[in-house]
């Protein structure tokens, strides 16, 4: 056995996703808007003159691969580090390298950061100066925002590029070229695949590529080959090799669904509500978030137009506490839906803000001499706290003054028109209330 063979063994000992990753511009899938032919990118790689940026995008998406095609591409020097386990002296040791290159060989050098975002701000500040300098060209590659991850004065001196999810058809044409690829793909273990299987496959990776590709690769290697020895991979093939949807999210992302959820709850869609709680569970949120959310928005956006939200809310969560996952799903599926078709009102919000800013802000607020404590009182307090009325003593309500002489003509909870609250303003009338 020779070197080649080693070599040849080497590479093929490599995942599938590994093997068919583009080493050109021109094999590379996806993110036409920021590679298309022309693009501001495309002329910077092709010319070499690439400044620094940060690649930000979800996993699969192609971030890596593009950074790497940079780096076939330049004339330059070429360094790759993670930020998962890349310490400050790695950073100091990459820019002295860079230093030398460029003072005696007068060569840029390309600093590959992968997983940037977890960079803290020392590990930054060691990097920043040869970014600024130029002394490096910083290539950062993330799934987490930058803007909200990163050290601010790295992300000012960096271009950022949005990757996107793959599209299905994008993820179907890879499947296809790495079933026909006879150098770095399956094309020489005479494999076919049904079009619905890769279909299947396609839409399961949720717009990751490198899912897809390991999917693909299971398939291949888990069915058994015909006499002939040709396998062929069937929808359920596919369907026992991708099981479940790629549904995992970036913080970004997390909070977007979280939000988009909490809209939905006080838009009373239980549709897209259900939907966005699902979609967070599934891709392996707490469910008692959702569960917590629930019970918030139950008081924050249904409140007092339907007082009954917030108990099923609050059993649906202790029914989760109590139950766990997924029986609980149950419950808190009914109490989603029970919120969101609820009438609405954020009477209960508006009363509590207006409450506690004069809460703040109010500073002459004596309490009425006879709502005091007289327990421990002289006797001239007793004698003020005798002239309290007590309200069972008048049919259970009587007119008095309860807020400090500063806010007693104060409002800050009125009921609105929706639900129970019109129950509330028929009550008040009966008592006689004057608001």
């Amino acid at each position: 056995m020779d070197l080649f063979d080693f070599n040849n063994n080497e590479e093929n000992a490599k995942p599938l996703a590994e093997r068919m990753r583009a080493n050109s511009l021109d094999e590379f899938i996806g993110q036409k808007h920021i590679v298309a032919e022309g693009s501001l990118l495309r002329r910077a790689i092709a010319t070499d003159r690439l400044g620094s940026c940060i690649f930000w995008g979800p996993p699969g998406c192609g971030k890596t691969t593009l950074a790497n095609i940079i780096a076939l591409r330049t004339n330059g020097e070429f360094i790759k580090l993670n930020a998962v386990n890349a310490g400050v002296a790695d950073v100091k040791k990459a820019v002295e390298r860079a230093r030398d290159n460029l003072k005696m060989f007068g060569k840029r050098t390309y600093l590959l950061l992968d997983e940037c975002h977890r960079f803290n701000k020392t590990q930054s500040d060691s990097l920043l100066p040869a970014i600024e300098q130029g002394t490096i060209i910083f290539i950062g590659s993330t799934t987490e925002n930058p803007y909200a991850s990163m050290t601010p004065a790295i992300v000012s001196r960096c271009r950022v590029f949005e990757f996107k999810r793959l599209t299905n058809e994008d993820i179907v044409d890879a499947l296809y070229k790495a079933l026909k690829n006879r150098h770095k793909g399956l094309g020489k273990q005479h494999i076919t695949v049904d079009d619905d299987a890769v279909a299947h496959i396609a839409n399961m990776a949720g717009g990751d590529l490198r899912s897809a590709y390991n999917a693909l690769e299971l398939a291949a290697l888990t069915t058994s080959p015909d006499g002939e020895g040709n396998v062929h991979i069937t929808l359920t093939d596919a369907e026992q090799s991708i099981q479940r949807k790629a549904l995992s999210y970036n913080e970004d992302s997390f909070y977007d669904f979280l939000s988009a959820f909490c809209k939905s709850l006080r838009g009373s869609d239980a549709n897209a509500a259900l939907y966005y709680a699902m979609r967070l569970i599934e891709g392996g949120c707490d469910p008692m978030i959702v569960a917590r959310r629930l019970v918030v928005h139950s008081a924050e956006d249904v409140g007092m137009a339907d007082p009954r939200a917030l108990q099923i809310a609050t059993s649906a969560m202790y029914a989760l506490e109590k139950i766990g996952y997924p029986e609980a799903m149950i419950p808190l599926s009914e109490a989603i839906i029970y919120v969101c078709e609820a009438e609405k009102s954020n009477s209960v919000v508006e009363a509590m803000y207006a409450a506690k800013a004069d809460a703040r802000e109010v500073r002459d607020d004596a309490i009425p001499p006879y709502l005091k404590d007289t327990s421990m009182a002289s006797q001239e307090d007793k004698a003020i706290g005798s002239t309290y009325k007590y309200p069972h003593n008048y049919g259970g309500y009587v007119e008095q003054q309860y807020l400090p002489d500063s806010l007693k003509d104060k409002i800050y909870y009125t009921p609105g028109n929706n639900g129970y609250e019109n129950m509330v303003k028929e009550i008040r009338k009966r008592k006689g209330k004057k608001h």
